[in-house]
């Protein structure tokens, strides 16, 4: 009788701790399955001081001024925009005034990708410039014809142009001062070191911002 016991006692023993070591197996498997936590968000670093639109279409909707080697969230990118939050403020920037760091807590496998990719972009880079130097003279010329576009593609300003013009000559400026008085809307348009003046979206009148 009593060694019916201890064997019937062994038996439980045995039985319980193959369950925990079965218990044990399955957990480190759960666990060896669990993905490694990632953060998948890019940021971008300001290249130089640019603006944060709040709608990219509306380039007088200016949040503030986003200063440069200021880091960025990018939400989303286009040809022309980064969607980005900064601060706490979400709107759009130039993609152009800002370089794209890339994802945050990637694995080693993920940073050698990316290095890789880092350089060969770094090898494309003269080529995609002249890409983008075509481009917009292609768009300049199918708007508004190859003697137009050439003056606008080298800079160049004169009364009687309208604001969209200038815009493609000159880029956004940075601050827009508009009156209206009747029928007559004035703007006035600074830019880094010249203010110009227009009356109903024509070019009349600059100078240099003293």
């Amino acid at each position: 009788m009593t060694k019916l016991i201890i064997s019937a006692l062994f038996m439980f023993l045995v039985t319980a701790v193959n369950s925990q070591v079965s218990k044990t197996d399955v957990l480190q498997d759960l666990e060896k399955n669990q993905p490694a936590p990632q953060s998948n968000i890019t940021t971008a670093t300001i290249k130089s001081a640019t603006r944060l639109f709040k709608d990219k279409d509306d380039l007088t909707s200016v949040i503030l001024i986003i200063p440069q080697d200021s880091t960025v969230i990018v939400l989303g990118s286009d040809d022309t925009f980064l969607h980005v939050d900064f601060a706490g403020n979400e709107g759009f920037i130039y993609a152009a005034h800002a370089e794209t760091v890339g994802s945050q807590g990637l694995t080693d496998s993920s940073d050698q990708q990316g290095q890789t990719l880092q350089k060969e972009t770094s090898s494309q880079g003269t080529n995609s410039v002249e890409t983008q130097k075509n481009s917009r003279y292609d768009y300049l010329e199918s708007k508004y014809g190859s003697s137009m576009a050439s003056r606008l593609y080298s800079g160049k300003i004169w009364k009687g142009m309208n604001s969209q013009m200038v815009k493609d000559s000159w880029g956004s400026p940075k601050q827009i001062d508009r009156e209206i008085s009747g029928n007559i809307v004035k703007e006035e348009w600074f830019y880094t070191t010249s203010w110009l003046l227009f009356q109903n979206s024509t070019l009349v009148d600059w100078g240099p911002i003293k």
